[in-house]
């Protein structure tokens, strides 16, 4: 008599259906991933230009310091909402519903923008998308972590194929709005962002009852007497917002210093709340101030890094030769080729650091070469400064993204992880949190920066920046023996 051995956890079986020998729901979680981020970064491949354009030019004709700051407000309120994103999930909805309902505000944002005309279409548009943004990005990678077990051998190769969805998405986006911005105004080309959404959507939404229980679950319930309350404040929260816009303490011209001083003050709140608490060991309170040295850097970083959408969008509309052979790429073009470098080179890296294993780099020598290489990423600027009008060559762009390209995953992909390891059991998610929060912060900084940048005295500009975060890199590897000392045995 013979009996079927069970095969081990993690091998499919025969009979089960495999999205490339993954778990087959892994299939509606890309998708709604893919579309999403083909619809922001597509959106956010002309948001610039159609703020700065001239009416006559299809745009809303908005000063060009306060459209860069207003991109910066929007992008650090983004990573501000995926801490709201992570405490609905975990507190009323669950992952799962969290992430369904927020892709559905992502498209109703889509579409204020498309179809209202003005400013009142674009604040609708950005605070919808801003909101459900930071929902889909806080909750969809916890989603994908539901259908493996902690052993299964799958579970990094699922979450490799997860990522390659999403840059998939960023790199097709700014393709076709871009194009059909340029061929048939901005509303299409927000139509188009709003479309990819909805196939997105409708995929999800037919595959979402084969994931697992587990992504439905809400992990620590809000008691029902505590819900009014949380009312309250929401409710709250928004009169105050509105209230500041009417009587002109909120406006344009200083949201992304209001979005700055909020995320600054949230980040503070959230290290005292950890290092004050006594729920905490002596060597988990070490590791938690070694990474305030690597917040800092975080900072810098993503100040520099999110000009892609600010200073880079100015300089390929004024600065660059978009001519190809005789015909004129459209300008949000430029946003797809962040993307091509990430798809080929996270392998690389990848591969790199697997080789080295434990030789490689410990994370605030990363952190540091990641600051670094973004402040020399802008010192390449200054040889082409001076060149006019459409004077830049094409391909001295794609180097410098290139450039940037390699910065990020120096510290991009190792972040969250760092975040993870440093973390006290007690303070996992606000530890993450703070990651996110380094994000938020750097990217409203961004803003308030790209508002300095002069097309026409660029030097001073791309030097400052460029020096300063060298010396932010340099720093930091000064102070790396103390860090890694505080990080008591986490590398």
């Amino acid at each position: 008599m013979t009996t079927e051995t069970a095969p081990p956890p993690g091998v499919p079986t025969k009979k089960e259906r495999t999205f490339f020998g993954q778990p087959f729901a892994l299939v509606h979680i890309f998708g709604v991933e893919m579309w999403e981020r083909f619809s922001f970064y597509g959106m956010q491949g002309i948001l610039l230009l159609y703020m700065f354009y001239t009416v006559a030019e299809g745009g809303l004709g908005i000063p060009k310091p306060v459209a860069v700051g207003i991109v910066g407000a929007y992008g650090g309120s983004v990573y501000l909402a995926t801490i709201l994103g992570a405490w609905l999930a975990d507190r009323l909805l669950g992952s799962e519903r969290t992430l369904f309902y927020s892709a559905i505000v992502v498209m109703a944002g889509h579409i204020a923008l498309s179809l209202i005309p003005g400013i009142p279409g674009l604040a609708a548009g950005l605070i919808l998308i801003a909101l459900g943004s930071g929902g889909v990005k806080a909750n969809a990678t916890s989603v994908v972590g539901t259908l493996y077990t902690e052993k299964d051998p799958r579970r990094d190769a699922g979450f490799s194929i997860f990522y390659l969805g999403i840059n998939l998405g960023a790199f097709l986006g700014p393709l076709l709005t871009g194009l059909l911005q340029t061929s048939f105004g901005f509303h299409v080309g927000f139509a188009v962002a709003a479309v990819g959404m909805a196939i997105g959507l409708t995929q999800y939404s037919f595959g979402r009852r084969s994931l697992p229980p587990e992504a439905k679950a809400v992990p620590n319930p809000l008691p029902r007497n505590h819900r009014l309350i949380m009312v309250g404040v929401a409710v709250g929260a928004v009169v105050l917002i509105v209230v500041a816009v009417l009587i002109g303490v909120l406006n344009a011209d200083n949201l992304a210093a209001a979005v700055a001083i909020i995320t600054l003050a949230a980040s503070i709140a959230y290290f005292v709340i950890i290092l004050s608490s006594k729920r905490i060991s002596g060597t988990e309170r070490s590791r938690v101030f070694s990474f305030i040295p690597m917040f800092i850097t975080s900072v810098a970083f993503w100040a520099l890094y999110q000009q892609q959408f600010t200073v880079v969008t100015l300089y390929a509309n004024d600065r660059l030769n978009l001519n190809l052979f005789g015909w004129e790429m459209p300008v949000a073009w430029v946003q797809s080729i962040n993307p091509i470098f990430i798809i080929i080179l996270s392998g690389v890296f990848a591969a790199i650091w697997t080789k080295w294993g434990a030789k490689q780099p410990a994370t605030p020598y990363k952190f540091a070469a990641a600051a670094i290489v973004m402040g020399l990423a802008f010192l390449l600027f200054i040889p082409f400064s001076g060149t006019g009008a459409h004077g830049t060559p094409l391909i001295a762009l794609v180097g410098i993204l290139f450039v940037f390209t390699i910065a990020e995953l120096l510290l991009s992909p190792v972040g969250l992880s760092l975040s993870t390891k440093l973390a006290p059991k007690v303070f996992q998610t606000q530890m993450v949190a703070l990651f996110f929060l380094s994000i938020a912060l750097g990217t409203a900084l961004s803003g308030i920066l790209a508002a300095f940048y002069n097309e026409n005295d660029e030097v001073p500009y791309f030097g400052i920046s460029g020096l300063v975060a060298i010396g932010v890199g340099a720093a930091l590897i000064a102070a790396a023996p103390w860090v890694r000392k505080m990080m008591q045995g986490v590398r």
